[in-house]
């Protein structure tokens, strides 16, 4: 801003500027005597300088602007001055009024709304700008460069397309149409309808199942059938078959129990004895000497507290960091020139990888099948569905010398209401449960009566 007064200034200054008001010329200008003033004061900035001439100045090229357009030094000739040859007769344009017409001269409303500035406005820049210009510009050109190969777009490819014919829906029968078919409401067969609203209301269109009900959580029978051991007069390979069974069940049970005794076993070591228990009392009482060390390792320790107090203190020299860095940078150059002759040596390698990937994807087949295995024998396993596991019951056997002779002599055993409950935890249809025990809220109080202390 500073600059452009300056050179406006030295315009004025110059002897071909012509100034539009009649005091700037310098002839009204007085000469006087300036009053010295300490100016590298800053409060007399604006007390002691005279910035009128300069404010003048930007008024008279201020007004030059809205005027004339532009300062009148840097206007033509042609643009201000005209040669006057005479008087002449104005020709009339044709179909225009005459003098004293109406349109003869604007209306003074229409001359105050007109611009009486010569200044240009300024440009709007936003005007011209367009959001995504570059990106449209883009499509343009390869859309002109699809014409030029005759393809077509996509749009055009549609309007050119025949239209489809109309698929006509076939409405579904409401219970309010009136050219619905009649049927006898008393009737006991039924009508035989497709009327989804009668269906619904009749209940004769069952509500769609989850598709996860129609899985079974468990793929064990209702009723299992019993090994051939189990039977009143069975075979005798068969009942040794079910005994063995039962034996290893026992033996597992047998061997819980062991393990648990071993685990919750007092150790004879930790057993308290009088020593122990005396030498617990005393601890504390009595101070214990502490034994001297002897000389050569009171020696060591001073040495290694000195060399690692020398280590710490030390600082590594210039020349030792460089020599550092440089082996530093040699051992990434051989580990890179390595991993280079390393990928090189695998062309080579070719027939070793491919067998390598062979036995990748066998390895991998073999598992997915172990795993397709595993599955389908976990779903014939119980589940855990609560906070207690299942306990698979005892098995109904019968020693060889218990066997009966005949079926009439046999007799029962075993709960059918019992197996159905563990059949229905087995199958995963209800989470294993145990007994409630029963709790009393109050203890009972035994009261004597009356009756009973006269008898006593």
């Amino acid at each position: 801003m500073a600059a452009a007064r300056r050179h406006r200034r030295v315009a004025a200054s110059q002897p071909g500027f012509l100034p539009l008001k009649a005091d700037l010329d310098g002839s009204g200008q007085t000469t006087g005597r300036r009053k010295r003033v300490n100016k590298n004061k800053k409060k007399n900035w604006n007390k002691y300088s005279d910035i009128q001439d300069v404010e003048e100045f930007l008024d008279d090229v201020r007004l030059q602007e809205k005027a004339a357009g532009g300062l009148i030094a840097d206007k033509p000739d042609d643009s201000l001055f005209f040669v006057d040859t005479g008087n002449q007769k104005s020709v009339p344009e044709p179909g225009g009024v005459g003098k004293k017409g109406r349109n003869s001269k604007p209306l003074r409303i229409d001359l105050i709304l007109q611009p009486d500035s010569r200044i240009a406005p300024p440009k709007d820049v936003l005007a011209h700008q367009r959001p995504n210009a570059k990106k449209e510009r883009r499509i343009a050109q390869k859309a002109e460069k699809l014409a030029a190969m005759g393809v077509l777009p996509r749009r055009q490819k549609l309007l050119r397309r025949p239209p489809a014919a109309p698929s006509v829906k076939e409405k579904p029968v409401t219970s309010k149409d009136p050219e619905r078919n009649f049927y006898d409401l008393w009737n006991a067969g039924g009508p035989e309808t497709a009327d989804l609203y009668y269906l619904e209301q009749t209940k004769k269109k069952l509500v769609k199942r989850p598709e996860k009900l129609n899985e079974k959580p468990s793929v064990l029978p209702a009723v299992e059938v019993i090994a051939p051991g189990g039977s009143y007069n069975p075979d005798f390979f068969s009942h040794q078959a079910l005994l063995l069974e039962a034996h290893e069940v026992e033996v597992q049970k047998l061997k819980a129990e062991e393990r648990l005794q071993r685990k919750l076993a007092i150790n004879k070591a930790d057993i308290a004895t009088e020593m122990s228990t005396f030498k617990e009392q005393i601890e504390g009482l009595v101070e214990e000497e502490e034994e001297p060390k002897p000389e050569a390792e009171q020696v060591a320790d001073a040495v290694d507290e000195s060399v690692g107090s020398a280590a710490q203190q030390e600082k590594k020299t210039e020349k030792q960091r460089k020599k550092e860095k440089a082996e530093r940078i040699k051992e990434l150059q051989k580990k890179a020139e390595r991993k280079m002759i390393d990928s090189r040596q695998q062309l080579f390698k070719l027939r070793s990888i491919s067998a390598d990937v062979k036995e990748m994807a066998q390895r991998t087949r073999r598992r997915r099948v172990q795993r397709k295995a595993r599955q389908e024998a976990q779903k014939s396993l119980p589940r855990r569905l609560g906070k207690l596991k299942f306990q698979a019951p005892d098995l109904d056997i019968q020693l060889s010398d218990e066997i009966p002779g005949s079926l009439r002599t046999l007799k029962p055993e075993g709960s059918i209401l019992k197996d159905r409950f563990k059949s229905l935890q087995k199958r995963n249809l209800i989470e294993p449960r145990e007994r409630a025990k029963f709790k009393r809220k109050h203890k009972l109080k035994y009261v004597e009566k009356r009756a009973f202390r006269e008898i006593k």
